[in-house]
């Protein structure tokens, strides 16, 4: 007996080839720079309810120091960090939570807000939102944090 031909489609990763985009049109490109990707990416992060810093220890000391000096900015892509192409965009974030959250619920609220963000933003399409819990701030850590800052003396 033959056995029935069925004519099967492999299932293709889609590329950024094949996503349609605003930023590409018949009247020319638009480009976004990544650090622009970050810095939406970094600013609708800390949005979110429950978190309370974004980055590695070493990074939020540095942003504690460069705060202090006038006429500084807030680094608002700190913790943020973005791989784009043409059309798409990945994301990876390393964050804190405050304690007492539901680290689940923050990260699917920090998702839901960066994608939205990036893609009204940018155009692009954001394709994943990797996100590390590097710490979790306690209530108390404040109150040590204010102690040091108090005693230190620059000559």
């Amino acid at each position: 007996m033959p056995e029935d031909q069925h004519s099967t489609v492999s299932q293709q990763p889609r590329t950024d080839d094949s996503v349609r985009s605003p930023l590409v049109t018949d009247m020319g490109n638009t480009t976004i720079a990544e650090n622009v990707v970050a810095k939406l990416s970094g600013i609708a992060a800390r949005e979110v309810p429950g978190v309370f810093g974004m980055g590695n220890a070493a990074r939020r000391t540095f942003d504690a120091l460069a705060e202090r000096i006038p006429g500084s900015q807030t680094n608002v892509s700190g913790g943020v960090s973005v791989e784009k192409g043409e059309k798409q965009t990945a994301i990876d974030l390393t964050i804190v939570v405050e304690y007492g959250t539901s680290i689940v619920d923050v990260a699917e609220a920090i998702r839901r807000n960066v994608i939205r963000a990036v893609e009204q933003g940018t155009g692009l399409q954001v394709v994943e939102v990797n996100i590390e819990v590097a710490d979790v701030h306690l209530p108390g850590d404040d109150d040590d944090q204010q102690n040091t800052d108090d005693t230190v003396e620059l000559n």
